[in-house]
């Protein structure tokens, strides 16, 4: 039997394959996703005329850096914005993310975000959980709207926004640490035209991690003003080393340039050095790429449901994100399938994830990444808080039959338990 030497059962790879049988027309839909996406990515590439002469590096100040411009040219126009800033100096998305906010937020300005609590990296940022370097030591004000039944609370939010001036409202697409689900396009689009109507000069930022080419359509395209991912998630591709965007108005691109670097000097300094070309690659390869992990994602969720665990999203939904929660009900089963992740890693494979007090999480956290690229989310991956209801968010996959090999290696794991 082929499984035998990654440690997988006959069992366990006998129904796989029955879970793949039910899940062709799904694929296929993905499949053609991927397709519009690549289009998209290589009419970019063509109306910048990418040659070689763009993977020059620059070092110190990166002044005429013309890789780097025609990068963020590339990516403004596959996202559907008007600029792009995308750098290598941006450490991650929630690092992107506090660049967005400072450079928007001033002292007395109110901050709503209508997704409810933003996940656990923010809290410190924002001022949620005490920092003297966070929004609210800055005099910036915060609030938040919750969902209802996962979806905006329309009237609630149209009635703030009447009543208070608000600066900027913030929304979190996909689900973070919580059990709710991840928010489509065609919700965004809804209360982002709503918005728009009784707050015209509210600023709408969207957290787009985790989101990037699982749709046809980018928030900056149904109105968004500016919108936010890391490049080590889905526009990565799994080639990027490091680095995030922020996309969006070219006045808000400007001043979160300026943020990045200093006033006066903005986007033109920062040196590529060297990774304009690993910026490129990955975002050519990233439609393939995130449809492999959807289909990942896909085949853990009918799995795991056969095996009378709860899932969501369920197997036949539509999606908004590259994340699949897996309900254990129990920390040993979490601890398990997480351990059967890693085992099926190229790197790191023989290390064994325990719980731990990661920095920015109240709770220990359990994560298995073996990842080419610390802490890649597009590289097969999955981690949980050990709290209840002890949920598994595993995200990723580079080819989909790595993802595969990871998703039977995780289950045989728990078999042993």
């Amino acid at each position: 039997m082929m499984y035998q030497e990654l440690g997988i059962n006959q069992e366990t790879a006998i129904f796989v394959q029955k879970c793949e049988q039910k899940l062709e027309k799904v694929f296929k839909k993905i499949d053609k996703n991927a397709d519009k996406n690549s289009l998209k990515v290589l009419n970019a590439f063509h109306k910048y005329q990418i040659s070689e002469v763009h993977f020059n590096m620059t070092t110190g100040y990166g002044y005429g850096d013309i890789g780097r411009d025609t990068t963020e040219k590339v990516f403004a126009e596959v996202l559907g914005a008007e600029d792009c800033l995308v750098r290598s100096q941006f450490i991650s998305g929630t690092h992107a993310l506090t660049v967005a906010l400072f450079a928007y937020l001033r002292p007395g300005d109110l901050l709503l975000s209508i997704s409810g609590t933003p996940y656990d990296t923010l809290h410190e940022v924002i001022g949620i959980k005490e920092n003297t370097s966070s929004l609210r030591s800055f005099g910036v004000l915060y609030d938040e709207i919750d969902l209802v039944n996962d979806d905006f609370d329309d009237e609630k939010i149209v009635s703030y926004l009447k009543e208070k001036s608000v600066k900027m409202v913030e929304i979190q697409r996909s689900k973070g640490y919580s059990t709710r689900k991840s928010l489509g396009i065609q919700k965004l689009e809804r209360i982002i035209s709503k918005i728009k109507q009784v707050s015209p000069k509210t600023i709408i930022m969207v957290d787009n991690c985790y989101c990037e080419f699982v749709e046809s359509k980018m928030p900056t395209e149904v109105g968004a003003h500016v919108m936010v991912g890391s490049l080590i998630k889905n526009l990565g591709g799994g080639i990027a080393p490091n680095g995030a965007y922020i996309a969006g108005k070219k006045d808000l691109i400007q001043l979160a340039g300026e943020r990045l670097t200093c006033p006066g000097e903005g986007r033109e300094v920062g040196p590529s050095l060297g990774i304009t070309k690993q910026f490129l690659q990955g975002l050519f390869f990233a439609p393939s790429v995130v449809a492999s992990s959807l289909k990942t994602a896909v085949l853990a969720s009918y799995a795991m449901e056969q095996l009378h665990y709860q899932v969501e999203p369920k197997w036949g939904e539509e999606r908004a994100d590259i994340v699949q929660s897996i309900i254990f009900g129990n920390p040993q089963d979490l601890i398990s399938y997480c351990q059967g992740i890693q085992m099926a890693s190229p790197i790191d494979s023989n290390a064994i994830p325990e719980a731990w007090d990661m920095p920015g999480y109240e709770d220990q956290v359990i994560m298995a990444s073996g990842s080419f690229t610390q802490g890649s989310s597009i590289e097969l991956s999955c981690d949980g808080p050990i709290r209840p209801p002890y949920i598994a968010y595993m995200q990723g996959g580079l080819t989909y039959s790595y993802g595969k090999l990871g998703v039977m290696k995780a289950i045989s794991k728990m078999q042993e338990k």
